[in-house]
């Protein structure tokens, strides 16, 4: 890769001054490798250690433009808190880290949180190289409203704890960003119209590879869609955020007795609340204080 240490600028190797080692953030492509900034080529050709999940991956992207790395090493989920450790001693060194994933951003459901909190805490130089991200690319492809978003990575994978986080998103206005594994989608959508109703949702999977497929529709279509045995490739769902209509204040006494309903019936108080305040359209904490002053009335059970 040719150097820019001529640059008349005075930028240094990565056109971002002489600073002695440094940790690099480094954007890679989510599926079609063409989707590459030349910065982000640049800094992979100059890197003197690539930190990577897989090195097959890495070395397949590295192959496909001719680049010869340095040093690669690995830094996943297993190897995390020891290789990130090798890490800062090399930054603290004076060496330059380009931390990769296998696709899209670092830190974006995959590792790389620690290794940035490691540096910062160090007061060590952290800087990024944008490139493709799965989740703004799906929501921009959804058709549904963009301005306003949550991204929440991957839902719980027990079923419980996804149902009860699917209910604390049930009030969410904004659009909802997911990301789900293939063997999952089935499940997630079923618990997603269960917790939210059925609302607008996209389905995007194996985007910008050949066979990218967007299925758009209402939770239970999509749902009746995904028992059809497409669901395959790596999947990102974006979900219509909730719209409050205006409805009749409802009684608190009326509040308590369907939150207490639900509980009897097995569901968890904080899923109780969520889907009670939804339904009225109320707070939360609203429908909290009504429980508590139920029980504080003569003759209310506990």
């Amino acid at each position: 890769m040719p150097s820019n240490r001529g640059d008349p600028d005075g930028a240094g190797p990565f056109g971002l001054g002489d600073m002695a080692g440094k940790l690099i953030l480094c954007g890679t492509p989510i599926g079609n490798l063409e989707d590459i900034t030349q910065r982000a080529l640049r800094v992979l050709g100059e890197a003197e250690v690539i930190a990577c999940e897989d090195t097959r991956r890495t070395r397949k992207l590295l192959t496909h433009y001719g680049i010869k790395p340095g040093s690669l090493v690995v830094y996943s989920d297993a190897t995390e808190r020891r290789a990130g450790a090798k890490l800062v001693e090399f930054i603290s060194s004076g060496r330059t880290v380009v931390l990769v994933s296998d696709a899209g951003m670092p830190g974006l459901s995959d590792p790389g949180y620690r290794l940035v909190r490691a540096c910062v805490d160090r007061g060590l130089p952290v800087e990024v190289v944008p490139g493709a991200t799965a989740s703004v690319s799906a929501l921009a492809l959804s058709g549904l409203p963009p301005g306003r978003f949550v991204f929440e990575g991957f839902l719980p994978r027990k079923k419980g704890d996804r149902q009860r986080r699917v209910a604390e998103l049930s009030a969410e206005e904004r659009t909802i960003v997911i990301f789900e594994s293939p063997h999952r989608l089935k499940d997630s959508l079923l618990d997603l119209l269960d917790g939210l109703g059925d609302r607008p949702a996209v389905v995007v999977r194996e985007m910008t590879k050949v066979h990218e497929e967007v299925r758009r529709g209402l939770l239970s279509e999509l749902v009746a869609s995904a028992e059809e045995g497409w669901v395959r490739g790596e999947m990102v769902l974006v979900i219509s955020g909730a719209v409050h209509e205006h409805r009749d204040q409802v009684e608190p006494t009326a509040l308590a007795r369907r939150a207490r309903g639900l509980m009897e019936q097995g569901m968890d108080r904080k899923a109780a609340l969520t889907r009670v305040a939804q339904e009225a359209g109320v707070a939360r904490r609203t429908v909290f204080d009504a429980l508590v002053e139920e029980k504080a009335l003569p003759g209310a059970s506990e």
